[in-house]
């Protein structure tokens, strides 16, 4: 560190404090070279880092003395970004030619004034550097469009780099190569309309320092077809328990403490009746009556036993249901741990919504598991507020019994239009590591399942959503169960029956009612397209998508279920991949996607950097493939081959066309790379004809 001081007052004499070059050793280890231009996401950060700690970025409002943004001499600075990041992207999977001019020129004055002290910078005494940090960082920018969530108008090489960052995603959770304890990348899903923080800055990417764990996943689950109906789920809310008794709450044995000065114990949520299976057939069979299908049921909080949930799954694939998010509670465990609080997301493996269940072999859904991560505490006045004061002593403050896991945020990406984040009820509310992750990666829609009074937009889970709403502009989705807002009666107030509320900022916000002798409501929204903005002056792009709200039914139950079943089948076969080989398998299928519209001569040589071995993946630190994942890849590039009629190379179409077929005979595994395949081919076949339309 003694020989960076010397350098850095040889360059700048008198000069003391932190340098861009220290503060990047410092926190990453790493030196600030030419080894940064070989991976997109890691320049990123760098500019990042040094744009929060000298916040430069205010000159793109301000610029200090008679310097005007954005640079003059670079002519048309939004579009010759954008093509440096396009450039970039391509030069990274290839390396066959230098790295763009403008990268290579801004990079040069970035590296020679490296030396500088942070607060110099940020005094804007080189005007030049200021420009080669906010340029650099929106190329970066640029080139990270498409290593998350695929977009429309892809550029027309890059699909290996792209391919290889989803992977990175998938094993790491960052889009950087860099340890992601010490900063991580995350792919950027919606953009603020406003704001002049440094999160507006970007619109393909965020930074963040060491905090909450990140898992990305991919799931390829969307209507068939490229029709506009794709854009549209119906999605059944259950508001169960439908009843909540006061004897539902148990004060757990001995965990009261402090009597004397501040009582507190731990109460346990465990109704006493189990989930009724038959009703759940029916009101689903009464849904797909009043709409035609059902894409996902929802549950609230704690509304499962987590041994129910195979079964549960099994009446839901009869019905042809694509997903299933329910809050899960677990009994309090015999060894003395707390037990678990957390939403279940389950995906069926046939990918697709259907009206009927498709064969006898029924297979596990992929599942995915958000922790819940701040306990609910009751209180005296909540306590008198949900009359409970019978079974929990109003002068003790009464905490959940609820094991606190580790800080982690699942982002569930399905079909490529709508990445999916949940919060379970308080933590919709808290400003933690969880809420900066969630708000600067802007996912389409937050699920927030509550045990809760009724979803008022007086009351605070609408104000809590109306700040995702606004920014980053993210929809919102409340569901807490009706029996607890039956309870929910405060002194001279009477009870409500708004179970769920959806905030967008399309349409504003919507309470969601269950009306008498109901059972549950059908919420049916549509997706279209949204722009991302930043405010570096790049101009939007309409390559982003937001989802709203469209109509609304009231479910009764039908009286009797049309077949005699007993909800009690088979186990089911264990999934053909699990959820990260499956997170893989799609990230590659969206790179074959992405090729055989722009560049079909080139997708050969893409899926062969699929297959495992191929040294790139050693390069990043990652694992190669598993073994059920690098058959899964074989069979994707035989699948491909076969839609090939030499000389002529594969086309969208052509591979669509053989994705139709039947296969019989084939393997649960052959079947589920098929699915996959089709569902990303069709994706990117819906997204060409919505822009030619334009």
């Amino acid at each position: 560190m003694a020989s960076t001081t010397s350098d850095m007052q040889s360059t700048h004499p008198g000069s003391t404090g932190p340098t861009s070059a220290a503060t990047w050793l410092a926190l990453s280890g790493r030196p600030i070279d030419d080894a940064l231009l070989e991976w997109p996401p890691d320049l990123f950060a760098l500019t990042d880092v040094i744009l929060g700690h000298t916040q430069v970025y205010r000159f793109v409002f301000s610029p200090p003395g008679d310097v005007t943004w954005p640079p003059g001499r670079v002519a048309n600075w939004a579009e010759a970004v954008a093509q440096a990041g396009r450039d970039w992207s391509s030069w990274v999977g290839s390396r066959g030619r230098a790295v763009p001019d403008l990268v290579a020129q801004e990079w040069a004055a970035f590296r020679e004034h490296a030396q500088m002290p942070l607060e110099h910078l940020a005094e804007g005494r080189s005007w030049r550097m200021c420009e080669a940090l906010l340029t650099l960082h929106a190329i970066a920018d640029e080139a990270c469009a498409g290593l998350g969530v695929p977009l429309g108008r892809s550029n027309e090489t890059g699909f290996v780099y792209r391919a290889r960052g989803r992977e990175l995603l998938a094993r790491t959770g960052s889009l950087a190569r860099i340890h992601p304890h010490l900063v991580r990348v995350l792919p950027k899903v919606r953009t603020s309309p406003k704001g002049t923080s440094l999160g507006s800055f970007s619109r393909y990417a965020c930074v963040h320092r060491p905090g909450a764990e990140v898992r990305w996943s991919k799931i390829p689950a969307r209507h068939r077809g490229t029709n506009f109906q794709a854009d549209y789920a119906n999605v059944l809310l259950l508001p169960w328990p439908l009843r909540v008794r006061e004897s539902d709450f148990h004060p757990v044995e001995g965990s009261v403490c402090r009597l004397a000065t501040e009582p507190f114990g731990y109460f346990e949520f465990a109704p006493a009746e189990r989930l009724d299976l038959d009703l759940v057939d029916r009101t689903v069979m009464a849904a797909r009556d009043e709409v035609g299908g059902i894409d996902v049921v929802v549950f609230p909080e704690s509304a499962v036993d987590e041994g129910d949930i195979d079964d549960l799954e099994a009446v839901l694939d009869h019905h042809g249901v694509t997903m299933l998010m329910t809050g899960v509670r677990q009994p309090m465990p015999q060894s003395g741990r707390l037990p678990g609080n957390w939403v279940h997301i389950g995906v069926s493996p046939e990918l697709e919504k259907r009206s009927v269940a498709t064969g006898s072999n029924r297979q596990r859904w992929f599942h995915v598991r958000q922790n819940k991560h701040h306990r609910w505490s009751l209180n005296e006045s909540q306590i008198f507020q949900y009359h409970l004061g019978g079974a929990l002593h109003p002068h003790i403050l009464w905490w959940e019994a609820m094991d606190v896991a580790r800080r982690t945020v699942q982002f569930v990406e399905l079909g490529e239009e709508l990445t999916l984040v949940c919060l379970v009820c308080e933590d919709l509310a808290q400003r933690d590591d969880v809420a900066d992750v969630v708000r600067s990666v802007g996912p389409t829609l937050v699920f927030t399942p509550l045990l809760d009074g009724p979803q008022l937009t007086s009351r605070w889970a609408a104000r809590y959503a109306s700040v995702l709403a606004d920014d980053p502009g993210s929809a919102v989705a409340t569901l807490s169960a009706y029996g607890m807002v039956q309870r929910c009666r405060p002194a001279g107030q009477p009870s409500s029956s708004v179970v769920g509320l959806w905030k967008d900022p399309v349409r504003g916000i919507r309470e969601v009612p269950l009306e008498a002798g109901a059972h549950g409501v059908v919420l049916t929204i549509c997706g279209d397209r949204a722009l991302r903005r930043t405010a570096d002056s790049r101009p939007p792009i309409g390559d982003s998508i937001h989802y709203f709200d469209v109509a609304v039914h009231q479910i009764h139950a039908a009286p009797t279920s049309l077949e005699s079943r007993s909800w009690q089948p088979d186990a089911p076969l264990p999934p053909a991949l699990d959820i990260e080989d499956l997170t893989i398998l799609t990230g590659w299928a969206q790179a074959v996607a992405e090729a055989l519209a722009c560049a079909p001569d080139q997708v050969l040589v893409l899926l062969a950097e699929a297959r495992p071995d191929r040294g790139w993946r050693a390069a990043l630190k990652i694992a190669e493939p598993s073994a059920h994942l690098g058959e899964a890849v074989k069979i994707m590039d035989d699948v491909v081959r076969k839609s090939i009629a030499p000389p002529v190379a594969p086309t969208l179409e052509a591979v669509i066309a053989a994705m139709a077929k039947d296969s019989p005979g084939e393997t649960i595994l052959a079947r589920l790379v098929r699915g996959v395949l089709r569902s990303t081919l069709e994706q990117r076949r819906a997204r060409q004809t919505r822009e030619s339309d334009r």
